[in-house]
């Protein structure tokens, strides 16, 4: 009978200038024996992605109820073999996205609202105040279990001052993630720059701009911690072994893909200056970043992630779709069927990389299940129809079990002006949060269950 030494689960593999996190192996478990019974479920990740202008809902809405769930609608369909893992819902209101007397932009509301549940105090200066996001509310109670207590990711970066949406500063419109009611947590779109956040160390991150430093980047990460990558080898079964290397097998072909994106020719439109590292195509970009995620959770860089897919009011084209329209301008339909069509085809192309991410997170095991059964990824918007501005009965999904927590594979129907933020609160109950109140939720979702 052969027994292999625990290992901490806390391990990390060390090289020149950097540190790995690792996935969740059986042999961190703190009761492993050679009758070890089941390994460990793994911590509960929580990821919010936040898409801009609402959706067509006559195109959005599945179909099933309290016991069942089919993602059979024209959007949805993408996200159809999924139907088990989410939960689908109506009626949830963000109320601090609606004017309330700040006459207009509800764009900028949209994003600054959507994790806060606060209302944005109206200014184009310095001024600017909102309030706490659900994500880093939970990094404050939990984030110091990671490296990284959360990870803000999106696709544009955006401007922190001056205006953008009818008298609302910018900072508004480009951030979801707000650290205190005044303090926007600015996301990084850069897929090296994010994966050097996970495995480089902060001096290495400082030096990226210095030119005699970029050879050791241009070194893979799995290079740089070999020779502790071959001691770890010798303590584990071959269950282990196996998920060891698979796990390697990611993290290079992601660091292959960030290198070619990085080493490519620049985009050839005029008067448009893209950071290194950013993908020409904005599908690839988009898979990139969620992937970035997926190895957060999995190596537990983070358990707490958002992703804005585009900034508020987003006008860009997608031709590669046959949308040649800014997006923005579409969702100003007035119900004119071919705008809304085209609007449509924006909505599933989001859904389909948004299917790519789940499939990811449900291919990688950890204990019984998998990655996705061990978190929370909520996916959705403030505004619901674009065109009416409204912030009722929002185009949300939940996807992941929580842990075991959360009973997928249901559609449920709230009552009208449920607060968004009761979700949030129950979400964090299941990250180990003790947050009673977060921005104007009132309750738990008890049925979540």
């Amino acid at each position: 009978m052969t027994r292999f030494r625990q290992v901490d689960r806390r391990t990390v593999l060390k090289g020149v200038g950097t540190a790995m996190a690792l996935p969740l192996l059986e042999v961190m478990s703190p009761t492993r024996s050679a009758f070890a019974a089941k390994a460990p479920s793994g911590p509960v990740r929580m990821g919010f992605v936040f898409f801009p202008n609402g959706a067509i809902m006559r195109d959005w809405r599945p179909s099933g109820d309290a016991s069942s769930l089919s993602l059979d609608s024209k959007t949805l369909k993408p996200l159809a073999g999924f139907s088990d893992d989410v939960l689908a819902l109506e009626g949830l209101t963000q109320h601090h996205a609606r004017a309330n007397g700040d006459g207009g932009g509800d764009h900028a509301r949209n994003a600054s609202a959507f994790l806060t549940g606060a209302q944005p105090f109206k200014t184009s200066g310095a001024d600017i105040r909102v309030g706490v996001s659900v994500d880093q509310a939970a990094a404050a109670d939990v984030g110091d279990r990671t490296r990284l207590p959360s990870l803000e990711l999106g696709t544009v970066r955006g401007r922190n001052a001056g205006g953008c949406d009818s008298g609302y500063s910018c900072a508004y419109s480009s951030n979801i993630s707000w650290k205190t009611p005044s303090t926007p947590m600015a996301k990084e779109i850069n897929p090296r720059l994010v994966f050097e956040r996970m495995f480089g160390s902060a001096s290495d991150r400082a030096a990226e701009k210095d030119r005699a430093r970029r050879a050791l980047y241009r070194q893979s990460v799995l290079d740089l911690v070999s020779e502790d990558a071959a001691d770890l080898r010798k303590k584990l079964g071959g269950s282990d072994r196996r998920k060891l290397d698979e796990y390697f097998t990611s993290v290079r072909e992601l660091e292959e893909r960030i290198a070619r994106a990085a080493d490519a020719d620049p985009v050839e439109v005029p008067k448009v200056d893209l950071p290194g590292g950013v993908p020409r195509e904005h599908a690839e970009h988009v898979d990139l970043m969620y992937d970035l995620m997926a190895l957060a959770f999995q190596t537990d860089s983070t358990r707490i992630c958002s992703f804005m897919l585009e900034n508020a009011g987003a006008n860009r084209s997608y031709p590669e779709i046959g949308v040649g329209a800014g997006w923005h301008s579409l969702s100003h339909h007035q119900n004119k069927e071919d705008k809304m069509v085209a609007i449509q085809k924006i909505d599933q192309f989001y859904a389909e990389r948004f299917a790519r991410f789940l499939g990811k997170l449900k291919s990688i095991r950890e204990g019984d299940g998998t990655l996705l059964d061990n978190s929370m990824i909520l996916y959705g918007s403030a505004i619901s129809d674009a065109n009416r501005h409204n912030h009722d009965d929002l185009p949300i999904l939940l996807a992941g079990r929580g842990g075991g927590t959360i009973r997928s594979g249901r559609y449920l129907k709230y009552a009208d002006e449920t607060p968004l933020n009761n979700l949030f609160v129950s979400m964090t109950d299941r990250m180990g949060c003790s947050i009673e109140v977060l921005g104007d939720s009132k309750a738990r979702l008890n049925d979540l269950a």
